[in-house]
């Protein structure tokens, strides 16, 4: 069928808005000890390329919602990929680490395309088919965070820095081309003001169910944003790995999260979003445990702290299709705004935890710091997925009297 930009888009559209954001924020990560050289400044300083883009995001995201809801998903969209394409441009002209921090900030609205793929999916699904759906565009956009680092680093090695950056900005501009000729507009039902959309936020948070998937999204993927943040660092100060070779071991991350949205799109509907979620949680702690036991016995090799994050990809991918989905139904009118508030948690805490993961590994160290910060996040996603269940079940009592 060919492209239309009057009716609902294509999957596939869908999956390319969603990636750019995650491709953006992961391409040039094996470059970030080269970028520190650049400018002359220390690996933290750099490493806030990082955790600005996450907090820019988190920011971001209370805007982009409600803005959809009231505007609309399409121009939102679009505006939000052209200031992104500038951003991209800014960043390989910057003469200091000041403009290339400032472009990072512009980079991060390409986050419009993953925050607007979920509400786009909620307006076109309802139910566990919104969570399918979900997993489906993740599981396609997976793609972006598991081969941007490893193309990132061979670039880097090849061509300079600068050359991942080149990279993103040709994604942007073939990503933008088909958001324009195939997404047609999918909210049919326009709220209030922008004020009256904001004014909505509060009655998300006084709903204990919005606050419990919120959390589980948070919490699950802060293993992964602290990962982010103290990944680079591990592999090039405690393993001494090349760009490249640190691109190819964050593939084992990405390949889990691309099994875990591919179980959580064929399972979702037959065990239903709580158990997958709960599942999820649990796969990412048992196997980050595992890593641990390995590094306190002395086996402290890439592979034991690489490969083992492998289960914090695949919890991942089992727990946030769920999660989301969860988040965004609790009042499904708001689905922009629910979107846009829980990934503004999610990635405020994510900005966070990158900073604490960056800052917790020295040469000294090893990547014992990082992986107990990773592992207590993935303990209170679980915590958090029981508290949806008995939320839940408590309802569910109540209805019953």
């Amino acid at each position: 069928m060919p492209l239309n930009n009057k009716t609902p888009p294509f999957i596939v559209t869908l999956v390319m808005a969603a990636a750019l954001g995650p491709l953006a924020m992961n391409v040039f990560l094996p470059s970030l000890p080269h970028i520190a050289t650049e400018f002359q400044v220390t690996p933290a300083i750099a490493q806030l390329s990082v955790s600005l883009y996450l907090a820019s995001v988190a920011c971001l995201q209370l805007v982009f919602g409600p803005l959809s809801d009231k505007l609309g998903r399409r121009p939102v969209i679009l505006a939000g990929f052209l200031v992104m394409i500038v951003g991209t441009l800014v960043c390989i002209h910057a003469p200091s680490i000041e403009f290339f921090l400032f472009g990072r900030i512009l980079q991060s609205f390409s986050a419009v395309g993953l925050v607007l793929s979920r509400a786009i999916a909620r307006d076109m699904t309802s139910g566990t088919a919104t969570a399918r759906m979900i997993a489906y565009i993740t599981m396609g956009m997976s793609i972006a965070p598991m081969l941007g680092p490893v193309f990132g680093g061979i670039l880097d090695e090849r061509y300079g820095w600068q050359a991942s950056f080149y990279l993103t900005l040709t994604c942007a501009l073939v990503t933008i081309s088909f958001v324009w000729l195939d997404l047609g507009e999918t909210n049919q039902h326009r709220q209030g003001s922008f004020r009256e959309q904001l004014q909505a936020y509060p009655d998300l948070l006084i709903s204990r169910r919005f606050w419990g998937f919120t959390a589980t999204t948070a919490f699950s993927s802060g293993a992964f944003f602290a990962f982010l943040g103290g990944g680079p660092l591990v592999a090039d100060r405690i393993y001494h790995l090349t760009p490249s070779q640190y691109g190819l071991y964050f593939m084992f991350i990405s390949i889990g999260y691309l099994l875990g949205n591919f179980i959580s799109g064929r399972m979702t509907e037959k065990v239903g979003v709580n158990r997958m979620m709960i599942s999820g949680s649990l796969a990412s702690t048992c196997g980050l445990s595992v890593s641990l036991i390995l590094l306190i016995s002395g086996f402290e090799n890439p592979i034991a702290f690489f490969g083992l994050i492998f289960f914090v990809g695949l919890g991942n991918g089992m727990t946030l299709p769920s999660a989301t989905a969860g988040a965004v139904s609790v009042r499904p009118k708001l689905a922009g705004s629910a979107s846009g508030l829980s990934g503004s948690i999610q990635l405020g805490g994510g900005a966070a935890l990158s900073v604490l993961g960056g800052y917790s590994i020295t040469a000294d160290s090893g990547a014992m710091p990082l992986l107990l910060v990773m592992l207590g996040t993935l303990v209170c996603a679980v915590i958090a997925s029981l508290y949806v269940i008995h939320v839940e079940n408590s309802l569910k009592r109540e209805a019953a009297k």
